[in-house]
């Protein structure tokens, strides 16, 4: 798309931007904002564990100043919680972290009037890009098959079922193999 400009931020740099955040946030899930899960209230406090979290980076694209979409993540930890609530048994060692083997894609959104038009994988590309983790993980609400099958086609693969909190929906998780950075 003409004119897109995407900005890497940091969680120092996240601080300036995250009202825009919430903005676009807001926008793209506005029928679902009345379940408590998906309220920007939840969403920011979500937002906020990730930033505390080391590796933490986000990339924000831009169209005339304007934030259309953006995507960001965290490294696992050791101490993780993103694994649970998997409810699909997987090889044992599939689920263990160390500080740098996984990134967990938290967030890929862009609003309605960009989809179809590659800047979501362009958002996605540039915020993996340089990354030294093997793998990236993310979840897909299973009531979602069309976004599902869009990370397929980008090479990411069924993991297992996961309901990371007793309010939130269920979801699949994906991985993406990768080689280093």
């Amino acid at each position: 798309m003409e004119g897109l400009r995407l900005e890497r931020r940091d969680a120092v740099g996240l601080r300036d931007i995250r009202q825009q955040l919430l903005d676009v946030y807001a926008e793209i899930y506005k029928e679902r904002l009345g379940e408590e899960f998906h309220s920007v209230e939840r969403f920011d406090e979500r937002l906020g564990w990730n930033a505390e979290v080391p590796g933490f980076a986000a990339v924000v694209g831009y169209v005339d100043d304007t934030p259309i979409g953006y995507a960001y993540g965290c490294t696992l930890q050791e101490t993780t919680r993103w694994w649970n609530g998997l409810q699909t048994p997987v090889p044992d060692g599939a689920t263990m972290e160390n500080g740098s083997r996984t990134l967990a894609l938290s967030e890929l959104m862009v609003v309605e009037k960009v989809r179809g038009t590659g800047i979501a994988q362009q958002i996605h590309d540039a915020l993996l890009s340089g990354r030294p983790e093997e793998r990236v993980t993310l979840l897909v609400e299973r009531d979602r098959p069309k976004v599902r099958a869009l990370y397929e086609s980008w090479g990411y693969e069924w993991f297992g079922e996961v309901q990371p909190f007793p309010d939130s929906p269920l979801y699949d998780a994906l991985v993406l193999r990768r080689g280093a950075g």
